[in-house]
């Protein structure tokens, strides 16, 4: 089976007020489930204050702050314009409003465009190389929701898509982008790689039925053992950053917490579950915010 089977377009519903349509387009944005802009803001922060060595100015924070939130509520948008025949036939995604038909692809489409014309203005008041490196983004964000009809690989891409507000941030912030913020986003690539790949596992069933591709598909059986190998190339990532910027003691024990989060998430997840894969997927949101208290703790206390 393929996506040709479901090729048929989820019927819209007759004219409404774009006011009546505020529920439907927070919806489409996730506005009612933040963990997916947590995860892209973490790795934001951790960038910031590496670049900066300690807090980052005060205007590059804030637009980072909203440049998240746009942009992970326009990837949202985009992939579920590029899913709205997929969507309706499955479980966890049938109703989402683009799937059921509450949201035409047009507004789909007039949301998207507003969200990314926002978020470049705001990178508009940073400096020229941020501005390049936004154009990235916007190719990088627009393209992921296509990986999954393709390629095994559409984790690692969404990976390079939410960890290149990495270089970004060292460019707002220092005009370049050094080594370490490529070492910084090895380490992001395989980490969103992990989590997604516990959120693709939910999917895994329906994904096969329906002729979809992700990592979960592609390791089958040996799952758990990738998940090991990729969050282990994580840890290790994050270790050298540690060593290379100096990093004490106070980074390192948030590095002990984070593996703990880790490893609960391997025996809440050993069973393979749906609601088990999901719940060891929304346990990374305390992975980024350890790994971001440990580095602004001890900038803090230098």
């Amino acid at each position: 089976m393929s996506y040709e089977r479901y090729s048929e377009p989820v019927p819209e519903r007759g004219p409404k007020s774009w006011r009546s349509q505020l529920p439907h387009y927070w919806q489409l944005v996730r506005g009612d489930r933040q963990v997916g802009t947590l995860l892209l803001l973490w790795p934001t922060g951790w960038a910031l204050w590496l670049a900066a060595g300690g807090v980052p100015p005060l205007g590059t924070l804030l637009i980072f702050m909203a440049g998240v939130w746009l942009t992970r509520s326009a990837g949202c948008v985009i992939n579920d314009y590029n899913d709205r025949w997929l969507d309706p036939h499955v479980e966890r995604t049938r109703n989402r409003p683009l799937a059921t038909g509450a949201v035409s692809p047009r507004e789909a489409l007039a949301l998207f465009a507003l969200l990314m014309l926002v978020a470049f203005g705001l990178v508009l008041l940073t400096n020229w190389l941020t501005v390049a490196l936004s154009g990235v983004a916007v190719v990088l964000a627009s393209t992921y929701p296509l990986l999954k009809r393709y390629t095994y690989l559409p984790q690692v891409y969404l990976g390079v898509a939410f960890g290149w507000g990495i270089p970004m941030a060292f460019a707002a912030v220092q005009g370049t982008v050094p080594p370490l913020a490529w070492l910084l986003f090895l380490g992001n690539l395989l980490w969103t790689t992990g989590y997604d790949t516990w959120y693709a596992m939910v999917d895994r069933e329906d994904d096969l039925r329906v002729g979809a591709k992700s990592t979960a598909i592609l390791f089958g059986e040996s799952d758990l053992m990738a998940l090991g190998v990729i969050y282990a190339g994580f840890f290790w990532a994050m270790w050298l950053v540690g060593a290379r910027t100096e990093l004490g003691v106070l980074y390192q024990a948030a590095l002990g917490v984070a593996l703990l989060v880790v490893l609960a998430q391997f025996w809440i997840g050993r069973g393979r579950g749906r609601e088990a894969c999901f719940t060891a997927f929304r346990a990374n949101q305390w992975v980024g915010l350890a790994v971001f208290a440990g580095i602004a703790a001890d900038f803090a206390l230098r």
